[in-house]
């Protein structure tokens, strides 16, 4: 049996690994030791105000943790090992004075064996270099393309500087038996028809040993489906097994998520007392692939003939699923500080929005295993990027030393997931700023690494790539078009990135603005910190001479947010439903962004940090239920007298054949009247399919309402219903002229 002890930790800062701390605090692991200064030091909140900017000084620091190790001896027969799941970024490991280890990067777990050096009361250290910075770079991300530290942290359009350091992850002492499982994986193949599985379990132990080795598979119910044990002298161990009709795993919108459990157990046949350490692994069987969507390969059109669009359509289970979802960015700031409860309140809610695909964004963490556990219990799909971001990262031997570590370090452990669906390089590493091919070695070393450790599970060298879309970000583009006008015009095979931003809750933004600074917005003040002002370019993501432009000047903070707000919601509404119409040929709409590390004044963010909700987000749940009446509406503002024709469809992407039914379309005008534009006799839709509908056409009459609202009504089916709310005005004011979209 293994015991685990937890460890009562302090730490301290010096300007150089030489010099010892001239003081310790309490420090809580896991965690950063940015927040345990802090703490000690009775700092305020740091998301308030411009109270972020007190902690920039620590990013240069030597940071030395300090314990005196508290758990007994380890008796006859018994090992003393270290253990984190990760320490962030660059660290030694000493124990009393004498080095043990050194290590570059943070998702390598540490697992340290002490029992030749071990003792009550003695003191083990780890020391945390400054963050890593090449020394040539100016003060951005680009600081950070020379290490696999992610790039988030060194500044971003929705991210302050603010680089953490320090324990990340679940950290203890092991007392063990002297022999034990160092590893035990299972690993499976369906068969064509899906019916069969064949398994391998491969075991080590620490070391060779006598003894007897036990595996036994449950079934979701907690029935056994086989179990077998061997006698063995060896340290590496592998069994066979098959076993027929396996219950298929599926994202959560195509079917159930039965989970197998694989138990391993090992017990010493050289002890009396018969000790023994076991392993569990649950287990989803599936088959994921990229292929080509339906007419891929007619493309290019031209001679001579050469590479057609990369595959991006997601075929689970011999099923194409059209992958709805958003891109995923940490949680916050601290990655010490997540805990599988914060994991599940946002996952939760990504469920409830009918959401089956997270992109797990490259410039991030790679997210803690409690994580991946919830995403395999929810049923939803990840797509995994490594550590790279908007960077040249080098070709050069000390880096990809490093990275063959971390993401050797990272397929290992996540490949076991059902949830993993697919790999990816990085983001935005094939463009004018990153400037990375396929040729670059780093992303030749991730394919290979991907390849040899986890074979059947895709891999994208970076995202995006040619036919996908990957922006924009505003409601209205620089050519004057609203989304909404946009959004047909495209013709992509995914939509992987795309964002409207709007400003968050007024209840929010009091929390950290200054009461003082929160109306009027301007530049220069917590607002503009907080990525309301020149975040990316100019206004955004506030960007309220854009909303004066529909709506006329706010007179309150309250209005400012709620007009904000509204095209937000219906700028995602939009982009993810047509983005739906245009399948088979699109397979996905992953918005920018789902959730934020720390409370932003104004983002593309649909949950607001820590796990708040915004309008956006409801709207996008409904644009996401699996089969609903939706519109392809021309534009969002409207005048008395202008031609409303919105076309009608059904759509479908649940697994299932679809009753038809009859769909009204009312047009809402508050004073003006509800009137019928049309009304639909929608034919059974198949599995997967959308059904194309007619066009209302129906002159706007006079009214004096701000908005009109477009309704779709099924009375046999109320649960498909939708509601689209627009900008109408009977005065002759002019349209939004083409100007700049990002209003500079």
């Amino acid at each position: 049996m293994i015991m685990k002890h937890a460890i009562e930790w302090e730490v301290g800062w010096s300007d150089s690994a030489a010099a010892a701390p001239a003081r310790f605090v309490p420090a809580t692991v896991p965690g950063a030791v940015q927040l345990d200064w802090a703490r000690a030091e009775g700092w305020p909140d740091h998301t308030y105000g411009e109270n972020w900017r007190e902690y920039g000084w620590m990013e240069d620091k030597y940071w030395v943790y300090r314990t005196r190790l508290q758990a007994p001896s380890p008796q006859e027969g018994e090992r003393v090992a270290f253990v984190s799941g990760g320490i962030d970024y660059s660290f030694a490991i000493r124990l009393d004075g004498v080095e043990l280890l050194k290590q570059e990067g943070m998702f390598t777990p540490v697992d340290m064996d002490l029992t030749d050096r071990y003792r009550p009361g003695a003191v083990l250290e780890v020391v945390v270099d400054p963050a890593p910075k090449r020394a040539d770079a100016h003060r951005s991300r680009a600081e950070a393309d020379h290490s696999v530290k992610p790039a988030v942290s060194y500044g971003w359009d929705w991210h302050p500087r603010l680089i953490p350091l320090g324990i990340w992850d679940e950290t203890h002492l092991e007392i063990r038996p002297d022999v034990y499982l160092a590893n035990a994986e299972t690993f499976y193949d369906l068969n064509d028809g899906l019916d069969a599985a064949e398994l391998r379990l491969d075991v080590e132990l620490n070391r060779y040993a006598a003894g007897a080795l036990t595996w036994r598979l449950t079934d979701p119910d907690g029935e056994s489906v086989f179990e077998r044990t061997v006698d063995t002298t060896d340290k590496r161990i592998s069994l066979h097994a098959t076993i027929d009709r396996p219950r298929l795993w599926w994202p959560h919108d195509q079917g159930p998520q039965p989970l197998y459990l694989s138990e391993v157990s090992w017990t010493d046949g050289s002890r009396s007392d018969s000790a023994s350490t076991r392993r569990l692994q649950r287990i989803g069987f599936r088959r994921v692939r990229l292929t080509m969507h339906e007419g891929a390969w007619r493309e290019p059109v031209g001679f001579p003939k050469s590479r057609s669009h990369p595959p991006i359509t997601l075929e689970v289970n011999g099923r194409n699923v059209f992958g709805k979802g958003t891109n995923w960015v940490n949680p916050d700031i601290f990655p010490g500080t997540i805990t599988a409860e914060r994991y599940r309140t946002l996952l939760e809610l990504a469920k409830d929005a009918h959401m089956n695909l997270l992109r797990v964004w490259g410039g991030g963490i790679v997210n803690k295993e409690s994580f991946f556990e919830q995403c395999d219990e929810m049923g939803i799909m990840v797509w995994q990027e490594f550590p790279l971001a908007c960077n040249l990262y080098p070709d050069k031997p000390d880096y990809l030393r490093v990275l063959d570590q971390e993401s050797r370090s990272i397929v290992s452990r996540l490949r076991k997931h059902p949830s993993l669906v697919l790999w990816c390089g990085g983001n935005e590493l094939f463009n004018s700023w990153s400037r990375m091919t396929d040729q670059s070695l780093p992303l030749r070393l991730l394919n290979a690494n991907c390849y040899a450790l986890d074979p059947k599970t895709p891999f994208l060298m970076t995202s995006p790539v040619e036919g996908m879309g990957h922006g924009n970000y505003v409601f209205r583009y620089q050519n004057g078009e609203d989304v909404l006008q946009a959004m047909p015009k495209a013709n992509n095979t995914a939509y992987t990135e795309f964002g409207v931003p709007s400003p968050s809750p007024v209840e929010l933004l009091k929390r950290f603005i200054p009461p003082e600074e929160l109306f009027p917005p301007k530049p220069g003040t917590s607002w503009e910190s907080h990525h309301a002002f020149n975040a990316w370019v100019g206004e955004t993501w506030l960007m309220p001479r854009l909303i004066e432009d529909y709506f006329g000047p706010s007179e309150t903070l309250e209005q400012l947010v709620e007009r904000g707000q509204l095209l937000q919601s219906e700028g995602y509404k939009c982009i993810f439903e047509e983005a739906r119409r245009q399948k088979p040929r699109c397979s996905m709409a992953l918005n920018w962004c789902y959730n934020e590390p720390w409370p932003t004044a104004a983002n593309n963010s649909i949950v607001c940090w820590p796990a708040e909700p915004k309008p956006a987000y409801y709207a996008v749940q409904s644009s996401n239920r699996p089969v609903l009446a939706s519109a392809r509406i021309p534009k969002f503002e409207w005048k008395e007298g202008d031609w409303f024709e919105p076309e009608l469809w059904l759509l479908n992407d649940s697994p299932a054949t679809v009753p038809g039914g009859r769909m009204a379309a009312y047009l809402d005008l508050g004073t003006g009247g509800r009137h019928l534009l049309l009304a639909w006799d929608v034919p059974e839709t198949g599995p997967n399919e959308n059904r194309r509908g007619p066009t209302a056409r129906f002159r706007i009459p006079a009214a004096s309402d701000e908005r009109m609202k477009l309704e779709l009504v099924m009375p046999d089916a109320p649960e498909r219903d939708s509601v689209y709310t627009l900008l109408f005005t009977s005065e002759n004011r002019p349209a939004p002229q083409p100007r700049s979209v990002l209003n500079l």
